[in-house]
């Protein structure tokens, strides 16, 4: 997909949004979860591949449950900087609102192959819709799947956990797991808007 739509959708002299510039970690490849309050609260879940950040939009966050199938709309790609990025996004430009790091760490394919050959799976796994990935995160870990539903919007993807030592079966609300005084959740109190922690269910 490339940093072309990325650049384009934003004015750098207005966000603090990192330039989109392709660019590769030096060992493991990276994720990031970003919790992001735009016109909607919803989730942001990004995966290194090819010297960017593969992105996808999950509204109710990512599930440690199995039985949960969360909807992952694919965006464009993020710059590789990206993994970094919070802040507050200027009235006016795209995404507007407040991110914050949700997660963050290293993940590979599910066998946690070597990096040239786990790229080689991911590449195979991201083109055929069917992309399988272990995770090693502080809240997410194990394997997981981002599978692309047939016959639906191109950009219409499920983010499932697969059952693990780390899998969970109690209801899983990603909002529980977001700390009380997160910029995000003092901005919702200063505003009086109401948290999807009191309204959340499974999807």
């Amino acid at each position: 997909m490339g940093l072309t739509l990325y650049n384009k959708k934003r004015n750098f002299e207005e966000t603090t949004e990192p330039t989109g510039k392709v660019k590769k970690s030096v060992s493991k490849l990276v994720f990031v979860v970003q919790r992001h309050k735009a016109s909607q609260l919803h989730y942001d879940f990004r995966l290194e591949l090819d010297g960017v950040l593969k992105s996808w939009a999950v509204p109710k966050g990512p599930s440690m449950n199995p039985k949960d199938k969360r909807l992952a709309m694919m965006v464009e790609d993020h710059p590789y900087d990206y993994k970094d990025f919070e802040g507050t996004i200027p009235e006016g430009n795209y995404g507007a609102g407040i991110i914050e790091i949700w997660d963050k760490g290293t993940y590979s394919d599910v066998e946690n192959s070597p990096r040239d050959e786990a790229e080689k799976k991911l590449r195979v796994g991201l083109k055929s819709g069917d992309f399988k990935i272990r995770l090693f995160g502080k809240k997410l870990q194990g394997e997981f799947v981002l599978v692309k539903l047939k016959g639906k919007d191109d950009n219409s993807w499920l983010l499932i956990k697969h059952r693990d030592e780390y899998a969970v079966d109690e209801e899983y609300n990603s909002e529980e797991q977001t700390k009380e005084d997160s910029p995000i959740n003092k901005w919702l109190s200063e505003n009086k808007k109401p948290s999807k922690k009191k309204n959340s269910q499974n999807q």
